[in-house]
């Protein structure tokens, strides 16, 4: 009889510390729509097509094939001119990291990123297409939930937003590498690299709606649920000696303790955009057979992909590394690894 007391009182326990953890969360626009469980057309900005999926997180667009990284959140208020007039809020408190003022100098527009060190992981969030920026707002500041980073706008670099589509791009996610100037240099794009580690092409985005909606009906409390509840699409191991430096700075991602002895490799599961979701360190017995630095694939399920993103193509009848997920692979661990 005790024991099953103790039991109670162990499982009230857990039940109150993850109470303790769960997130208190801002919208990033003053729009209630969301809040009050309206549909997508009244808080998503479609993007020219009149469909409002079209401003959703995925393969949204040009039928499927074309890639969109977060949310288009359209605006609720206009000055006479029709420019859009919403403040832009930072939803958890975090640290500013990275602000680009200069408009033709990212897709993103004028942006800001913050990083959220109190999360687990220590997402990022991602405000872009700015018409302008708080002023005085400074990289390394801390701010808290709520804060205003500037107002909602149009601004875009190489292409161009009507102000009748004005509206917020609003992104969390992860970063692949602190090395990002080392696999960029290397890919001989023709362009300067404007925007260090906060350059697009090194952001990994989660579906910031599906995370918000798990949130609101209580099946997640924090980032480390939503991660753990992410489906496998492609998990591959890799026999190397490295760790990279995304696993240093998502430790909660890691499925288990780093092994005492040597590091023979590593067990990683992808989710269907190729974000990285669960690593698995591997001791040197677990590793012995496999080629050093060449990903083998042990895993995939191909139903659960879609048509924009390229992780993993049939070759001689087996399953072989994709373009989109050599380029994460190759971020991660630097241009050692052979496909």
């Amino acid at each position: 009889m005790r024991g099953s007391w103790m039991m109670v009182a162990l499982a009230l326990l857990a039940l109150e510390l993850n109470a303790q953890e769960r997130l208190i969360l801002a919208w990033p626009t003053p729009n209630p729509a969301w809040w009050e469980g309206r549909p997508v057309t009244d808080f998503l900005q479609h993007a020219g097509s009149g469909d409002a999926q079209s401003g959703a997180f995925g393969g949204v667009r040009s039928g499927g094939t074309r890639f969109h990284e977060g949310l288009d959140l359209k605006p609720i208020a206009r000055d006479r001119r029709g420019e859009a007039m919403d403040d832009v809020l930072v939803v958890m408190d975090g640290v500013v990291r990275h602000i680009n003022s200069s408009a033709g100098e990212s897709s993103y527009g004028r942006y800001v990123v913050v990083e959220h060190p109190g999360a687990k992981p220590a997402v990022y969030t991602l405000y872009g297409h700015l018409a302008r920026i708080a002023p005085g707002l400074k990289v390394g500041e801390q701010i808290t939930r709520g804060y205003v980073l500037g107002m909602m706008g149009h601004s875009s670099g190489g292409y161009v937003i009507p102000k009748e589509r004005a509206h917020l791009h609003f992104e969390i996610g992860v970063v692949m590498t602190r090395d990002f100037q080392a696999w960029y240099g290397g890919q001989k794009f023709g362009s300067r690299n404007q925007q260090g580690m906060w350059n697009g092409l090194n952001l990994m985005g989660i579906d910031p709606l599906a995370f918000y909606e798990e949130w609101r009906h209580g099946r997640v409390n924090t980032f480390q649920d939503h991660f753990a509840r992410m489906e496998t699409v492609v998990r591959l191991r890799i026999a190397t000696r490295t760790t990279p430096n995304f696993v240093t700075r998502y430790p909660a991602l890691l499925t288990r303790e780093m092994p005492v002895g040597p590091l023979g490799g590593w067990e990683i599961r992808f989710n269907w955009t190729g974000l990285p979701f669960a690593w698995t360190p591997l001791g040197l017995i677990e590793m012995a057979g496999l080629p050093s630095e060449l990903p083998k694939i042990i895993e995939v399920d191909a139903a659960v992909g879609q048509r924009s993103k390229s992780l993993v193509v049939k070759k001689r009848g087996e399953w072989a590394v994709g373009k989109d997920l050599k380029v994460a692979l190759q971020q991660l661990f630097g241009p050692a690894l052979r496909f």
